[in-house]
């Protein structure tokens, strides 16, 4: 295939289907999308796209080139991959996806002691809420909230996430408590454990506020819009935030580290691994019941 760097905008747009969300994934503008996937067409004399108004759709000639860049794609992922793992010097980035609060609120304030020992490994925190792949090297290390299903990744359980009911202290000292509202997440995450437990305490009581992200849930909370179901780890140390009994049960969530096996013995990855393991055993305390931390090797690597 000739010009890989049109393949790639390609592949990213025949996966997603939307001139915007490719972009984005790229980082570059609509427009550049558009005009790499029109030089291609004209190159190969193929019409890879339909139009359409509900965004881009493979033609049967787009699906088969599809098919061949994804294997092209994977092998030069998998060169990457060993190559990366093959490399004895203890420099370079790694890349660590994380759900989005534990990513801001967690791990980057604890990042400064790893970073005065090894200067010469930049890590890379991605807080995106979806997934990243670890088998497309969107990332090297994934930290994730629930047991993967992924038998090709290497996992390790490296903790428990608890949450708890907590308010602003003035709010819950200004409404008795028939009068308290609850608030949560929408439709979208009414399956996670957190929010299945906070409907439970609402006994059918609709929620005065929804937000889709935890970080609106944990303001809201303290601006004394209601109750909210937040991670200890979050809410715990808070001076504007009171913890309130459950009545409903627990909603702990399993904390996971993975990695793909042909990078595990990287000596940057297994570096930052060791690190992020040290990190949440050490404050296993805070993360599952909002106990004070021990102070961790993490700490003092």
């Amino acid at each position: 295939m000739k010009n890989w760097d049109d393949i790639r905008y390609f592949l990213e747009l025949g996966r997603v289907g939307s001139l915007s969300q490719a972009a984005r994934r790229l980082k570059v503008d609509h427009s550049t999308v558009a005009r790499r996937i029109g030089a291609l067409e004209r190159r190969m004399g193929l019409k890879l796209f339909d139009r359409l108004a509900r965004g881009y759709v493979l033609t049967e000639e787009g699906q088969r080139l599809l098919a061949a860049a994804e294997r092209v794609e994977d092998e030069a992922i998998t060169l990457g991959r060993l190559a990366g793992s093959a490399s004895a010097e203890p420099g370079g980035v790694v890349r660590v996806a994380a759900p989005p609060v534990v990513a801001s609120a967690f791990i980057a304030p604890h990042l400064r002691p790893f970073r005065d020992r090894h200067p010469a490994i930049r890590i890379e925190l991605v807080g995106g809420a979806p997934a990243a792949n670890l088998e497309r090297r969107e990332a090297d290390l994934a930290v994730r909230l629930s047991k993967p299903d992924d038998g090709r990744l290497v996992a390790r359980r490296i903790g428990r996430l608890g949450y708890g009911f907590y308010a602003a202290r003035d709010y819950l000292a200004a409404r008795k408590p028939a009068e308290r509202d609850y608030i949560g997440y929408d439709s979208s995450l009414e399956h996670v454990p957190q929010q299945r437990l906070l409907m439970k305490q609402t006994r059918g009581r609709p929620l005065a506020f929804t937000a889709n992200d935890l970080a609106s849930l944990y303001q809201a909370a303290r601006a004394g819009l209601g109750i909210a179901a937040i991670p200890h780890f979050l809410a715990a140390e808070d001076p504007l935030l009171k913890r309130l009994p459950l009545d409903a049960g627990g909603a702990d969530r399993e904390i996971w580290l993975l990695v793909h096996p042909d990078l595990r013995r990287s000596p940057r990855v297994r570096m930052v691994m060791d690190f992020m393991i040290a990190l949440f055993e050490g404050k296993s305390g805070l993360l599952a019941e909002g106990r004070a931390a021990r102070r961790s090797s993490a700490q003092v690597a």
